[in-house]
């Protein structure tokens, strides 16, 4: 049986994102860059933060979840003794402190009550939403409302002086979800006083490092790395021919020993080709989540998942998800 047909390219691209583009405006120039509408983002950056953005082209638009989930990695300044109404400094200044007494071993000992597993409460600057309506929306209105705690975990919270004695140079390894504008603003609130955040730059998502990435300019069909590329932070699984056909129709395979761990796993065909993504189903078998070469009259194909991302560090690119604004 034949494969069906797929226009246009596939792959992934990592771009270094400047300040001032929304991940929007970033998707709208690489179409005409890469000479595709079908690009999404994920993990988005907000205008002010720079660094690394992923976009999904082609077939890789449907993968863009497992991308998601990726931790990710951040460098930004914490400015002590100032609180604003965004918590970084695109905000109007609502409080001020006088924090010329804390220590650097307190702004340690601070952090590091910070990291692991932590309760966080989104900012009003994100997308979550809430009534249906986006609380970044909200904030442009002035409207301001109550919002429930969500667990995240930061892996690392590590914190380095500038020579300034109320800006501190700050790296954060954290999950999907986390947002660093709050955790900024929660270590001033940890030190008895406020603190704010600017100069946020995402360094990695994922194993995807700054030394992947390509300014957004510099972008073009021979800039991307292959579909299965683009999941390589997950086990991966190649299948015989059988198999293939078996996958390529979508249909749930038998558990064995090649399937370690939580999942899910890449399938790919012994060519290295991207064929699907799996998961763990009951009765000691896999199912797919996401197939991505499909055999021409399949009975079953999951459908298309999301194309685009949070709004962490971060905004999101269609179908949106409830990410956060800075990552």
């Amino acid at each position: 049986m034949s494969r069906r047909r797929n226009d246009g390219p596939d792959g992934l691209v990592v771009v270094d994102k400047d300040a001032g583009w929304t991940s929007h405006d970033v998707v709208a120039k690489s179409r005409g860059l890469l000479g595709t509408r079908k690009v999404g983002h994920s993990g988005t950056l907000d205008p002010d933060a720079t660094g690394i953005l992923l976009l999904g082209v082609g077939r890789v638009t449907r993968l863009l979840r497992f991308l998601t989930a990726l931790p990710k990695t951040y460098t930004c300044d914490i400015v002590l003794g100032t609180e604003t109404t965004t918590l970084d400094d695109s905000g109007e200044v609502v409080a001020t402190y006088d924090m010329s007494s804390v220590t650097f071993e307190q702004i340690e000992a601070a952090a590091r009550g910070l990291t692991g597993d932590i309760m966080q409460i989104p900012p009003m600057v994100s997308a979550v939403k809430i009534d249906g309506r986006r609380l970044h929306e909200l904030a442009r209105e002035g409207i301001e409302v109550e919002r429930a705690p969500r667990p995240v975990t930061v892996h690392r919270f590590t914190v380095t002086p500038t020579g300034e004695a109320h800006i501190i140079r700050a790296e954060v390894e954290c999950s999907s979800g986390t947002y660093v504008r709050t955790l900024a603003a929660d270590l001033g609130t940890a030190l008895g006083g406020g603190a704010h955040l600017r100069d946020l730059r995402r360094t990695a998502i994922g194993s995807f490092s700054l030394a992947d990435a390509l300014p957004l300019a510099s972008i073009s069909p021979a800039s991307l790395l292959t579909p299965a590329s683009a999941l390589r932070d997950y086990p991966t699984i190649v299948v015989t021919e059988s198999e293939r056909l078996d996958v390529g129709h979508g249909k749930v395979l038998p558990r064995d020993e090649r399937f370690a761990g939580e999942g899910p796993w890449v399938i790919v065909d012994d060519d290295g080709r991207l064929l699907a993504v799996y998961a763990a189903h009951r009765g000691g078998t896999v199912k797919p989540e996401v197939v991505v070469a499909p055999i021409e009259g399949s009975a079953s194909v999951p459908p298309d998942d999301a194309a685009g991302s949070p709004v962490d560090g971060s905004r999101s690119a269609p179908p949106s998800s409830s990410d956060p604004i800075d990552g």
